[in-house]
C-alpha cells in the first residue's frame, strides 16, 4: 500500500451523495470542515439528494421530489464542505487526482472540459445501479428504477397512459406494467402503484379504477423477496395477490421488446410499461479501476476498516464495496449497510488525521421491512433488539419502517431541523395534493 505526505489542510474528497456519502461528509464537515482542520469535497452528478428507498414513492407520484430532495449546495455552506457537480470516469492514484466526464448541456454542447480533483484521502460511496445482465432489448425497452431521471421517465409515461384512459374511455383500455425483480423494489413499486390509483380519482381521473391497472411481477426464483426470511416473503406475496397483483414465479426474461417480455418457455407477456429490477451492479468504469481490486459487479474489495486492499488512502463503502464478514457472509447492499459503513469511515478518517489505530468494521443487521403503501409493512427486526428474529407487519412495521428514512434525516440535518421537517411534511398533506400529477 502507498504512503503519501497529506497537503495543510488534509483535502478529503468523497464521491456519491447517496445515503452513505451524505452522511459521510456532513460529519466530517461538522467535525473538521467547521475548524478548518480539513477540506471536505462532495462529488455527484446530480445537484439534489433523495434517499434512494423512495425512488418507487417519486416514479408513482405518492411523493413530491421538490418538497423532499435536498440540496447539495445549500447542505454543503450549512455543514462546512464543499459541493463539486460532476460524474467521475477515472482515478489517477499516481497523482491523487479524480477525475470528472466533461459535461454537456441538454443539446450535447461541452460547456465544462473534463476536471481533475486532488485528494488526501479519497472515499468512493458511488452507490449501485440496475444489471441487465445484458439480456437482448432490456437497455432500450425497459425503465431502471436507479435514479431520480429514470423515476420522472416512468412517472411522465405512466401520467400519460392515465390521461388516455381518461380522454379515451373504453372497456378494455387499461396500462399494462410488468416489473422484472420480486426484490423490495418490485414488490413496493407494485402496491404503491394500486395506491396511486386509488389516489388518482380525487383529481380529476373519476374513469379510472383499479380495474384498468394491470401489474404483473415476474421473479425467476420460486418466491418474491427471496433475499428475506420465507415469513416476510409470503405475506408480501398474500397481500399483493390480494391487491390484484399477477405475481409469475420461476420464469426467466431472455429479452425484451416493444410488445412485452419474451420468457424462456416461449410466452410473451404484454406490457405498457416495463420496470427491470431484477439485479444492480457498480458503474462499469469501476472495474478494476485504477488497478484497485473488484469483483464481476465492479465492487472494489476493502478491508476491515473499509480501505480498498490496494491503497490504504481509498475507502468504499455502501453498494459499491465489497465486504466480507467473519462468517464468510457478505454485507447485503441496503440503506443500513450504507449508514453503518459511513459512520465507521468516518471515525477511521479522523483516527488516520489523529494518528491512531484504526476501528475494524462490524456490520449488524437490524432486520428488513418492505412497505405494501397503504396496505401493509411487513418485515423482521434483528440485532440487539431480540435474541433473534421478530416478525412484525401492520402499523407497527410502518411506524418502523418509516423511522429508517427519520434515522437517515437526523444523520444529515440534525434532531430539531428533521422534527421541523416532519412538522413541514405534515402541512405538506393538508396543504398539497397526495399525488404529484404533474
Amino acid at each position: 500500500m502507498q504512503t503519501q505526505t497529506l497537503s495543510n489542510p488534509p483535502r478529503i474528497v468523497v464521491v456519491g451523495g447517496g445515503a452513505g456519502g451524505l452522511e459521510l461528509a456532513t460529519k466530517l464537515g461538522e467535525k473538521l470542515g467547521r475548524k478548518k482542520k480539513a477540506e471536505i469535497t462532495l462529488i455527484d452528478r446530480n445537484t439534489t439528494h433523495l434517499w434512494k428507498p423512495l425512488l418507487h414513492e417519486i416514479a408513482v407520484g405518492t411523493m413530491d421530489e421538490d418538497v423532499d430532495a435536498v440540496s447539495y449546495r445549500g447542505h454543503a455552506n450549512a455543514h462546512h464542505f464543499f459541493f463539486r457537480v460532476g460524474s467521475m470516469i477515472d482515478l489517477d492514484r499516481e497523482k491523487r487526482e479524480v477525475v470528472l466526464a466533461p459535461m454537456q448541456d441538454e443539446d450535447g454542447v461541452e460547456f465544462l472540459p473534463s476536471t481533475r480533483i486532488p485528494y488526501d484521502y479519497l472515499i468512493l460511496a458511488l452507490g449501485s445501479i440496475s444489471n441487465d445482465f445484458n439480456t437482448p432489448g432490456i437497455k432500450e425497452n425497459c425503465i431502471f428504477l436507479d435514479s431520480p431521471a429514470q423515476a420522472h421517465r416512468f412517472h411522465t409515461k405512466l401520467l400519460n397512459r392515465f390521461l388516455r384512459i381518461q380522454r379515451l374511455t373504453g372497456a378494455d383500455d387499461y396500462v399494462r406494467i410488468a416489473i422484472v425483480g420480486a426484490g423490495a423494489t418490485g414488490v413496493e413499486l407494485s402496491a404503491e402503484l394500486h395506491h396511486a390509483v386509488h389516489e388518482i380519482h380525487n383529481y380529476g381521473f373519476n374513469a379510472i379504477s383499479n380495474d384498468h391497472l394491470k401489474v404483473t411481477i415476474v421473479e425467476a426464483g420460486p418466491r418474491i423477496l427471496p433475499a428475506l426470511p420465507e415469513r416476510i416473503s409470503g405475506a408480501a406475496h398474500s397481500e399483493l395477490v390480494k391487491i390484484g397483483v399477477d405475481i409469475k414465479l420461476n420464469t426467466m426474461i431472455t429479452s425484451a421488446t416493444k410488445e412485452g417480455l419474451h420468457t424462456k418457455d416461449g410466452q410473451l407477456i404484454e406490457a405498457d410499461l416495463m420496470v427491470w429490477a431484477a439485479g444492480i451492479k457498480v458503474p462499469d468504469f469501476m472495474a478494476n479501476l485504477a488497478g484497485l481490486e473488484s469483483n464481476r459487479i465492479n465492487q472494489l474489495h476493502v478491508n476491515e476498516f473499509l480501505q480498498t486492499t490496494r491503497d490504504a488512502n481509498i475507502f468504499a463503502i455502501g453498494d459499491c464495496a465489497q465486504f466480507t464478514n467473519a462468517d464468510g457472509t457478505r454485507v447485503p447492499p441496503r440503506a443500513q449497510s450504507a449508514h453503518q459503513m459511513a459512520s465507521a469511515c468516518y471515525t477511521n478518517i479522523v483516527a488516520l488525521l489523529n494518528k491512531k489505530p484504526l476501528k475494524a468494521y462490524k456490520y449488524t443487521d437490524y432486520g428488513s421491512l418492505v412497505s405494501l403503501a397503504s396496505y401493509s409493512t411487513v418485515g423482521n427486526l434483528m440485532g440487539n433488539l431480540s435474541s433473534g428474529s421478530v416478525f412484525i407487519e401492520g402499523r407497527l412495521a410502518r411506524l418502523v419502517y418509516i423511522s429508517l428514512y427519520r434515522m437517515h434525516q437526523i444523520a444529515i440535518h440534525g434532531l430539531i431541523k428533521t422534527g421541523l421537517v416532519m412538522l413541514g411534511g405534515r402541512l405538506n398533506k393538508w396543504l398539497r395534493p397526495r399525488l404529484k400529477l404533474h
